[in-house]
Formats: structure tokens, sequence, C-alpha cells
């Protein structure tokens, strides 16, 4: 993963313990108002701190198994994780760019998709000039590689 991808998540995850208070306290205020078998707000409030708690061991793991890539050290002879890849569709003469990162930085306004994606696995490897043919939902295509960078 890149440093920055790193960097937010470390962002997200201080973000996310921060809200532990607040979700204790709207517990403990539900808790006040009696019954529990009955009362919603105490539901709710325990449903929010669970999905909080799953998120912030879920990014734990993340950053736990992260390995951070230095980007200057990556060769743009062929695609590769942290490269920007610039295509046109052989079909319809579109052009494309993204850069392949990993599933916790795919973002797709942003041109980023995830390596696990059909479009990334089927580039991996290739280099500039080739014709990747790739198996999308909507069937295949045929994208060919203009440029890589970082």
């Amino acid at each position: 993963m890149s440093e920055e991808g790193y960097k937010k998540l470390l962002a997200d995850l201080k973000e996310l313990e921060g809200k532990r208070p607040e979700i204790v306290r709207q517990i403990a205020e539900a808790r006040d108002k009696g019954d529990l078998s009955e009362n919603a707000e105490y539901d709710a409030a325990k449903e929010a701190q669970g999905l909080l708690e799953m998120r912030i061991n879920e990014l734990k793991l993340i950053i736990a198994d992260a390995k951070i890539i230095d980007t200057s050290k990556l060769n743009t002879d062929s695609v590769q994780v942290l490269t920007k890849v610039e295509l046109k569709n052989v079909k319809t003469g579109a052009m494309m760019a993204y850069t392949i990162v990993p599933e916790s930085e795919a973002n797709l306004r942003e041109g980023k998709i995830s390596i696990n994606t059909p479009i990334a696995k089927g580039l991996l490897g290739k280099k500039v000039g080739e014709v990747a043919e790739i198996t999308i939902p909507q069937g295949k295509i045929s994208l060919e590689i203009i440029n890589i960078s970082i």
C-alpha cells in the first residue's frame, strides 16, 4: 500500500476510536430510560457500538498486515500495484486512466481501482503497447496500454 493510504487508514482509525465515548454515553443515556427489553434507543446504540467496533478491528487488521511500497522504487516497464495506467478501449477509442491500488485505497472517483477488480487483474504484468483482453460482467473488452507511470 502507499504511504498516503497507510496514513489515511491511521487517521480513520483514530477518528473512529474517538467516537467510542459518544457511543458509550448514548448507551448509558438509553439504559437510564428504563426497561431494556422495550428500549429501541438502547438497541440502536448497542448496534452502533457493534458496527463501530467491527470497523475499528477491521482497520487494525489491515494496518497490522500493511506493507508500505516505496513508489520511487517502482518499475514502470509493466503494470503493477501503485502504477498509473493510461488505457484506450480498442473498440470505442475511449481513453481512461486508472491507478492500481490495494482494496483499502480503492476510490473510483479518484481513478483508483482495486487490484482485485477484473480490469486490474487483466492489466497486471502487461507492458505499453500490449492489448489486454478482459472479461467483465458486461462481456469482453480490449484495452490497449498507452502509458504506465507512477
